[in-house]
């Protein structure tokens, strides 16, 4: 899959190289200052998951910060992935925080554009967008590989990241995606976590033209999966969730999709493209997950 002449930085890498099928999770991110809450939330994930990905400020809304929470998390020995958007920090705040959440032990980062402010319940904030999210993917491979901060300054000890960044196969234009996909790759992504992948069909042609380039061994490709509550709320996340995209027959069939799609991406990961599944709920209010 990919090359194997160095170490792996984290156990979500180790898992993936040995070519087991992966599972990451989002953590349902607490409106709380009290760390039980995240790892109360965290405990039912921790069996069962391979990466544990904390959210920065999905859906613009503000919860716990995602590199506190990654700090707690590996506290008590689980295994986080620290998302990182480029919607409220510049180049100066993120460089810090990725730094500082490799001195706490994160080794998995996901890098995002992040959700829009007006689609969070304080739209007349400011955002900052300093990068794009293939200029943190960049960034943050010359932290680790080169050791140095985009200024140009030298790290004493660079971090050790498993780089990931996110895909949507389900917004047109279809042939671009698998090229923005690319982009991404060649700036040191290492593994891909998709969005909801409601639309199998779809999907497995995304995944042909992957192939097609050569990508799926560049890096691992976890699908996104996710639970729908009912048909109703399958409407509601299609009509107004940008990037989520559920074909007419799965808002019927509502809650049962979940048990429907699972078997299928498990069972044949090779036919439908994947190396694994990122999965991840949506609650009016708290959206997880981020803009691609």
């Amino acid at each position: 899959m990919l090359p194997q002449n160095k170490p792996a930085c984290s156990r979500l890498e180790d898992t993936l190289r040995a070519e087991h099928f992966a599972v990451t999770a989002e953590l349902n991110p607490p409106d709380s200052a009290d760390p039980e809450d995240v790892y109360k939330a965290a405990e039912v994930l921790s069996g069962v998951c391979d990466g544990i990905n904390a959210v920065d400020a999905s859906g613009a809304n503000t919860h716990i910060s995602s590199v506190a929470m990654c700090a707690l998390l590996t506290r008590v020995g689980y295994e986080p992935v620290y998302q990182v958007t480029c919607r409220d920090r510049n180049r100066i705040a993120i460089q810090g925080d990725l730094l500082g959440a490799a001195a706490m032990g994160v080794q998995n980062v996901l890098c995002l554009s992040g959700d829009d402010v007006t689609a969070g319940d304080q739209p007349e904030a400011k955002s900052v967008f300093d990068l794009d999210s293939i200029q943190l993917i960049r960034t943050v491979r010359m932290m680790r590989d080169d050791s140095v901060l985009l200024s140009g300054r030298k790290l004493t000890t660079p971090p050790c990241f498993f780089i990931g960044a996110a895909a949507n196969p389900f917004i047109p234009p279809f042939d671009w995606r698998p090229q923005r996909l690319a982009k991404k790759v060649a700036a040191g992504a290492q593994f891909i976590q998709t969005q909801y992948c409601f639309d199998i069909p779809r999907f497995k042609e995304y995944m042909k033209q992957v192939r097609d380039q050569g990508l799926d061994k560049q890096a691992f490709i976890l699908a996104g999966v996710g639970p729908l509550k009912s048909a109703g709320a399958a409407n509601f996340m299609r009509n107004k969730v940008p990037g989520v995209h559920i074909p007419d027959e799965i808002v019927v069939l509502g809650i049962r999709i979940v048990a429907a799609d699972l078997p299928t991406i498990r069972i044949h990961p090779r036919k439908v493209g994947g190396t694994g599944i990122s999965v991840s709920a949506y609650v009016r209010g708290h959206r997880y997950r981020q803009r691609w």
